[in-house]
């Protein structure tokens, strides 16, 4: 009995390290201008554009829902296009969480192109300054 417990926890440690993600080297990244924000009743509305590295022109908007009265969390439910040099069109929604700290946001997100492509995504976003810092993790290269 010792010794299957023993496989099994050394099987569960590195079936979890091979299938764990490296957020200490992200794939690429960018920063994006806050275009607007639009308030309503325990949302807003925030468009943002910009260049991601791997691609190119990022039209972002999200819709940010709080969770809490202190408006300090919440959830994420936004759309993306990006138009890559060579003028392929790809489009994504976009799904995940926030947290605020004053006027700091921290955007965690995944995503799924229509080419195939699917990432876990981390921003922070200034308010103040207006913009967001990029940090994106390749989980399925295009057409994987």
């Amino acid at each position: 009995m010792k010794t299957l417990l023993s496989f099994l926890f050394t099987s569960l440690f590195f079936i979890t390290a091979l299938w764990a993600q490296d957020l200490a080297n992200p794939k690429g990244g960018g920063t994006l201008d806050v275009v607007s924000i639009h308030p309503g009743d325990g949302f807003s509305d925030i468009d943002f554009e910009g260049q991601i590295s791997g691609y190119g022109s990022v039209y972002i908007t999200f819709k940010d829902s709080s969770i809490n009265t202190s408006k300090t969390s919440g959830v994420l439910d936004g759309q993306a296009r990006t138009i890559l040099n060579d003028g392929t069109l790809l489009s994504t929604p976009l799904k995940g969480t926030w947290k605020r700290s004053g006027a700091l946001l921290k955007f965690y997100f995944t995503d799924a192109l229509n080419n195939g492509a699917m990432n876990f995504v981390m921003w922070d976003v200034d308010l103040l300054k207006k913009t967001a810092d990029v940090n994106y993790y390749e989980l399925h290269s295009a057409n994987e």
